[in-house]
């Protein structure tokens, strides 16, 4: 859930395959409501051809294969590939490509859709827009969903607790934390953006990814949310938290030091430490000329 600032900072995304195993434990699936949504929006169903960029160990991608998809999943990490045909031996149609995005060869207008969970955000901007564009038939759809984080009464003590920690701790990281907005106030900043799918999807990441080409590339953008209460112990949290691009950015000390916060957070509360999250669904139409 940390942004990447700069286009310099794309490289931090790399660190997910270094803690592959905890990523394949502790990320979570995303709602079959979303997808169901993503591929009635799309028009798919058994059979047609779909792209899932950064695939990780198969979160997303084990849903596209239930649904009878024929999914060709991108991931350039080998670890992360490697638990993903693991996950996935036997599931259905799956080719793996172990290759960035910017620079796997896809063939021009061959998908009905382009998937992509949580990873979209790690791919250059200036390639990302438009080679999406290139590999979908017309009209194609794109389908990104992630989860972001939410604020919420219910929780919002909580996750301040656990904001002021990093800010003890890490507080670059805490400086450049994403914004949490309510949710009525994260479906107006999308509907005021949806001219430029690009846009939404920065907006809602604070990513640092927003392209003037995406308005004539894309059309008839929606959004779909799913918000949900996390509850989670200390321990819980900081396996979560391995597991995010922040973590290796900071000494083995402030890591140390974050988990015992984590831990004091959890005591003091005397009960599971409470996050608001909303996962998000944004779809958009391919234009059939651009």
């Amino acid at each position: 859930m940390t942004r990447p600032p700069t286009p310099s900072a794309r490289h931090y995304g790399t660190v997910f395959d270094e803690v592959a195993d905890e990523y394949d434990r502790n990320r979570p699936m995303y709602p079959d409501e979303l997808v169901d949504q993503a591929c009635q929006a799309a028009g798919i169903g058994n059979g047609d051809r779909v792209l899932e960029i950064g695939c990780g160990s198969g979160q997303l991608t084990r849903s596209l294969v239930a649904r009878g998809l024929h999914v060709t999943a991108l991931e350039p990490g080998k670890n992360l590939m490697a638990l993903a045909r693991q996950n996935l031996e036997g599931a259905g149609a799956v080719e793996f490509m172990n290759a960035r995005f910017e620079d796997a060869p896809c063939p021009h207008e061959h998908f009905r859709a382009v998937f992509s969970a949580s990873a979209l955000h790690w791919v250059d901007p200036k390639v990302s827009w438009l080679k999406i564009a290139d590999v979908l038939v017309p009209g194609g759809t794109l389908a990104l969903i992630q989860y972001f984080g939410l604020e919420e009464q219910r929780s919002k003590h909580d996750q301040e607790a656990v904001l002021a920690a990093m800010g003890k701790v890490a507080p670059d990281i805490a400086a450049n934390w994403p914004t949490y907005r309510d949710l009525d106030a994260t479906l107006a900043g999308v509907k005021h953006r949806r001219e430029n799918v690009s846009e939404v999807w920065a907006w809602l990441g604070s990513y640092d990814m927003a392209q003037d080409c995406a308005s004539r590339l894309f059309s008839d953008v929606q959004v779909a949310a799913v918000p949900k209460l996390i509850e989670q112990t200390a321990d819980e949290l900081n396996a979560l938290l391995r597991t995010m691009s922040f973590y290796a950015r900071i000494s083995p000390g402030q890591r140390q030091a974050l988990e015992r916060e984590s831990a004091a957070i959890y005591e003091r509360l005397g009960r599971p430490i409470r996050a608001s999250t909303v996962t998000i669904l944004v779809t958009a139409q391919r234009s059939t000329t651009y």
